[in-house]
């Protein structure tokens, strides 16, 4: 290969007599690879072209090749690369449109990669102890990738496991967290800035020049591993004590002799630059995201939120949507805030759906009667029909949280979006912690702080049920494998199918080092509530 180039809508610029395409299985990236096969056919060039498809290679699009007119002048091959480690303890997919694919348009194409994920692992670290499950996705990948390891049985037998249990979740089970404004330092720059495959674009505004800078944000940058999991609230003074700190240090070289000058130079200069560069960056970036939020109305919208989480004063936040609406503050942040309030409602009443989608459309477009179809269809933004009551899903719910024999995957219980148990499940489960007094975020108690101490992550509140030993509450054990030994007990996979939030991930690290035990997540990508809502849009506004 001469030189790698990334694919853009302009036609590509090497001269050579060969291109090599390493795509994913795309529709729209096949026919930008028929479009440039075709262009060189129409002016007279001969190359050889190679797609190579990563994770798999999918026959529709070896059929949109064909018919191109381009599929007898293409090779096609496949590179089974699964998992792509963003940090110590990430481990990503990269296949963002995992949650559109599936949970919309009902495609089970990657499940298959799922469970060669989970086999992938298996065999390294593997043989894992309990797999619980909830969601239908959930259940799925599990019975695939136990029928990939009876095919393979011989792999990792004998070997001593280094990963205990194993859970997997669908993210329909829990559309609230990913819908919630992210408040730890990790998630607000992912929501500012969109952190993509484990690395940031700082614009000039946080470099203080002209220039754009790409940072890679994981443990080894020293500053962000110690503010990455903590409430906005703390970063500042942290970073300013991480400030004073630095000075001192540079402040040492005042009395130093010769040869202890050298040995500073030589062993103690380059980190202390590295840091301060760091330091300067994350500064800069908090106060971009000050600045940012200032302009948003960020804390009435967190206070609107919360009333939505603990079910008071709906009237209001009502009319704090149909404002935000009016003002054309920003469309996807409109359509967040009318999902939160239909799945923590139950839907929305005829009335007050009718109009802020009226609304909605008055102030971005008509457009949209797409993107609202979308979201009525995935159970996101739903309309209450005549009659309906949450008394029959409370009984339903309270059965399921107290019913611990469960078994199987509760296809009743499926998905919180589609009839919406949130507020019997918010009791049952304590997710609204109640605190006398101001909740304090620097020394937080339990996983709530990641929400400013309004809301306990679903999602995350059912694993920790499970590692207190109280079982799966009845929301779907999908079947139990071998007992390893005790040490991997303290390693847990948490698989996220359709996406995972940083908050979450910020929440568990809170509970394993409660607990004593480590989580490594595995995710099919990174996701934030901007994300949902965009796979959700049809029209590019």
């Amino acid at each position: 290969m001469g030189r790698a180039q990334g694919a853009s809508h302009s036609p590509p610029s090497l001269c050579d007599g060969r291109f090599c395409f390493l795509v994913r299985p795309r529709i729209k990236t096949m026919r930008y690879i028929a479009d440039i096969v075709n262009a060189d056919k129409m002016s007279g060039r001969s190359r050889k072209y190679k797609i190579i498809f990563s994770p798999q290679k999918f026959y529709a699009c070896e059929m949109v090749l064909e018919e191109e007119g381009v599929f007898g002048d293409v090779t096609c091959d496949e590179w089974s690369f699964y998992l792509l480690p963003l940090d110590e303890d990430i481990i990503s997919m990269e296949l963002p449109e995992f949650f559109r694919d599936y949970f919309l348009e009902g495609d089970h194409r990657w499940i298959n990669s799922v469970a060669r994920a989970l086999q992938l692992l298996n065999s390294l670290y593997g043989p894992f102890g309990k797999a619980y499950g909830i969601g239908r996705c959930a259940k799925m990948s599990y019975e695939l990738w136990r029928d990939l390891e009876e095919e393979s049985e011989a792999d990792g037998q004998g070997r001593k496991p280094e990963i205990g249990n194993v859970f997997l979740m669908d993210r329909d089970t829990d559309y609230v967290t990913a819908l919630c404004s992210q408040v730890v330092y990790e998630g607000l720059v992912d929501d500012t800035f969109r952190i993509k495959c484990g690395s940031v674009d700082f614009g000039p505004d946080v470099t203080s020049s002209d220039k754009s800078i790409k940072v890679l944000l994981n443990a080894q940058d020293k500053v962000f591993s110690q503010i990455r999991n903590e409430h906005f609230s703390s970063v500042f003074g942290f970073l300013s004590q991480k400030s004073r700190n630095l000075q001192a240090q540079y402040d040492r070289r005042r009395g130093m002799d010769i040869k202890q000058m050298k040995n500073f130079v030589s062993q103690e200069l380059k980190g202390l630059k590295q840091e301060h560069r760091l330091l300067s960056l994350h500064i800069g970036a908090c106060e971009s995201i000050m600045k940012k939020k200032t302009k948003q109305d960020f804390q009435e919208m967190i206070k609107a939120e919360h009333s939505l989480l603990e079910g008071f004063d709906i009237r209001e936040s009502t009319s704090f949507i149909e404002e935000h609406i009016d003002r054309q503050v920003s469309p996807i942040e409109s359509l967040r805030l009318m999902c939160l309030l239909s799945i923590t409602e139950n839907g929305l009443i005829p009335k007050d759906y009718r109009s802020l989608k009226t609304q909605y459309l008055q102030s971005y477009g008509p457009e949209h009667l797409l993107t609202f179809h979308n979201l009525k269809r995935i159970g996101l933004l739903t309309e209450q029909s005549a009659g309906e009551t949450l008394t029959a899903v409370e009984s339903k719910v309270s059965k399921l949280v107290t019913d611990r024999a469960a078994g199987k995957i509760t296809d009743a219980f499926n998905s919180l979006a589609r009839k919406s148990n949130f507020r019997a499940i918010s009791k049952k489960l304590g997710l609204i912690p109640r605190v006398d007094g101001e909740y304090d975020l620097k020394m937080p108690r339990d996983m709530a702080y990641v929400f400013s101490g309004a809301y306990v992550p679903l999602s995350c509140k059912i694993i920790e049920q499970v590692t207190l030993g109280r079982g799966w509450v009845g929301l779907g054990l999908v079947g139990p494998t071998d007992n390893p030994a005790w040490d991997s007990q303290r390693v847990i996979l948490a698989v996220f199918l359709g996406g995972c939030t940083f908050s979450e991930i910020a929440a568990l690290r809170f509970l394993g080092k409660e607990r004593g035990c480590k989580f490594i997540f595995l995710t099919t990508a990174i996701t934030n509530s901007a994300r949902m809502m965009e796979a959700m849009i049809e029209a590019k506004a």
